[in-house]
């Protein structure tokens, strides 16, 4: 079985090997992850093996069928994992479909998801659904409509995000507490110059280098206060009723 996503599964096993950038994601979404936790759009696992090593109770999701089955290649058997999942934010009978899932998790996060889906306020509402009451909400997505590239378009991105905006529509779907800062400040360089450059996939080469960079992006982030970035990410807590 092959991805039916060939840009995207090239870029997941290029940024696979990018083990300093993964990790510092991870620990930058780390300190809201608590309960049973629900990752959507796992891809190959970059981000899931960090949950896994931390012994969290995550379930693990994906639309791609490829993706899945390397997932429970990956995974299957490890305690801690409550299961491996396919779920799909853009579902027409979402609520039908996913009811053994509703009120379900402590805490659901989706990482580089939310661009790729067309309807992004009916997919908070869906999240908001599999949610327990006061549950958390963490996404992260690509920053800044003028950074948008060829590389977005062919990784399939319909739009960008401001911190802003993206707080708007957590509000806007019964988020509460909101918090939301940018991530990965010194990205944004190496962004522009593969928009410049036309890229239509992220290279190796340039991606290990970047790798080695990012003791340097985590401090240029430190210093601007987490006020720019490649990235924004925000989190909320799911009001109760």
């Amino acid at each position: 079985m092959t991805s039916t996503d060939n840009t995207g599964n090239e870029i997941l096993e290029v940024i696979a090997e990018a083990d300093h950038f993964n990790k510092w994601m991870y620990q930058s979404i780390k300190p809201f992850l608590s309960g049973n936790i629900l990752e959507i759009g796992s891809g190959i696992g970059n981000i899931s093996s960090f949950l896994i090593k931390d012994n969290l109770n995550v379930a693990l999701s994906d639309t791609d069928e490829y993706y899945i089955e390397t997932l429970k290649f990956k995974f299957q058997g490890i305690i801690n994992l409550i299961g491996i999942y396919h779920i799909d934010l853009s579902h027409p009978d979402f609520q039908l479909k996913y009811v053994m899932h509703r009120e379900k998790y402590d805490t659901i996060f989706l990482l580089n998801v939310l661009e790729h889906i067309s309807d992004d306020k009916e997919a908070i509402q869906n999240c908001n659904y599999l949610l327990k009451p006061s549950g958390q909400l963490i996404i992260l997505t690509p920053a800044y409509p003028f950074l948008y590239s060829r590389l977005d378009k062919e990784l399939g991105h319909y739009r960008r995000y401001t911190l802003s905006r993206l707080k708007k529509i957590f509000q806007n779907n019964m988020f509460i507490n909101l918090n939301g800062f940018y991530f990965n400040s010194l990205g944004i360089f190496a962004w522009l110059y593969s928009k410049i450059l036309n890229f239509k996939t992220i290279p190796s080469k340039e991606m290990k280098v970047f790798n080695k960079l990012v003791p340097l992006s985590r401090f240029l982030d430190r210093i601007s206060f987490r006020t720019i970035g490649l990235s924004v990410i925000v989190v909320g807590n799911k009001k109760n009723n």
